[in-house]
């Protein structure tokens, strides 16, 4: 409502220039309070520390992109102390950066969530094996480590798709050291973060993308509450246009963007952003699939299917909860395609 009202206010200034002849001097300065009047404040919870998985973001910010559509937002890091859907249901942030499989379980509690875009068309989840292995379907003699989450996620998929065992299987505790110690493991990974750590320790080692195989939930999809897209459809649309131009932008030239990622995370160096980057191109996570010709950030509603029947399958969501509840398709639906 304020955004209108604000615009409004710039078209009266407008006409009354024009009639009164109102120096421009003025004018201009009338213009830009109306301007900064109109900026819709929005505060963005990431799903991790600052890094290249977040360069849209940050890179919408940097360039002025969510300025221009008349935002002011805040960008925060999550990290593994943050509870990203906690601080989202209790109004401490407007969108965050989830996950698929959370939504539809926070759904099934109760909790009123809704995905609004993808940021990633495929998750960035994958497995971390040595130079040994040539395909997720030579794992049958492996121990394979997964973490707490993953046995809630993914591993259900790996384990029914090449006949695996949970007698596989050994916990993760995000510590390389014992995949680098045993020829006969393999791991838990992001194609951005672990394989780099262990090139640089110089391991040789394979990364396979379990999208790549049929693993379907979407990566860093943006979550809002019902509430939200009930009072601010047009502030929300507004949001969605702007991140996805700001992945458009970071994916063409990081530069902006990157400074502001080393600014939230100092530990975060050029080396490991650049490999991130170069990650993200070649498994196209931003601009693959659907988003090739129906714009970066597009959901469908047979993607919401198949991982919906996946989770049902798998145990992890029950059959009667009805999936379409934990996602909008009106801001896809409503955006000027940015195309990649």
């Amino acid at each position: 409502m304020k955004t209108m009202e604000s615009r409004r206010l710039a078209s009266v200034l407008c006409k009354l220039a024009r009639r009164t002849l109102l120096p421009a001097t003025l004018l201009g300065t009338a213009l830009a309070a109306a301007t900064a009047q109109a900026s819709d404040k929005l505060t963005l919870l990431t799903s991790w520390y600052a890094q290249a998985e977040h360069g849209g973001f940050y890179q919408a910010l940097a360039e002025g992109i969510y300025e221009k559509h008349g935002l002011d937002v805040t960008l925060k890091m999550g990290g593994p102390q943050v509870n990203g859907m906690q601080l989202l249901v209790a109004r401490k942030a407007d969108v965050i950066v989830g996950y698929d499989f959370q939504v539809l379980k926070n759904l099934e509690q109760g909790l009123p969530v809704v995905a609004i875009g993808a940021c990633f068309q495929g998750d960035p989840q994958g497995l971390l094996t040595h130079a040994d292995v040539k395909g997720l379907d030579g794992l049958k003699d492996k121990t394979i480590l997964v973490a707490t989450s993953g046995q809630t996620s993914w591993w259900p998929w790996l384990k029914a798709r090449y006949g695996l065992s949970d007698s596989q299987t050994r916990p993760y505790t995000f510590n390389l050291q014992p995949f680098f110690a045993a020829p006969d493991t393999a791991q838990q990974a992001y194609a951005s973060s672990e394989l780099f750590q262990a090139r640089q320790q110089g391991v040789e080692a394979n990364f396979y993308l379990f999208a790549d195989h049929g693993y379907p939930p979407y990566g860093a999809t943006l979550v809002t509450r019902r509430d939200l897209i009930e009072s601010r459809p047009e502030v929300l649309q507004r949001f969605y246009d702007a991140t996805m131009e700001g992945w458009k932008s970071y994916l063409a030239n990081p530069a902006p963007g990157n400074a502001l990622i080393k600014q939230d995370n100092p530990n975060m160096q050029d080396a490991q952003i650049a490999w991130g980057i170069e990650r993200m191109k070649e498994f196209q996570l931003v601009t693959g699939g659907d988003a090739a010709t129906d714009g970066i950030g597009v959901m469908t509603d047979a993607r919401w299917q198949t991982t919906r029947d996946y989770m049902v399958e798998a145990g992890l969501l029950g059959e009667a909860v009805d999936f379409r509840q934990g996602y909008d398709l009106r801001f896809v639906q409503g955006a000027a395609k940015v195309l990649p």
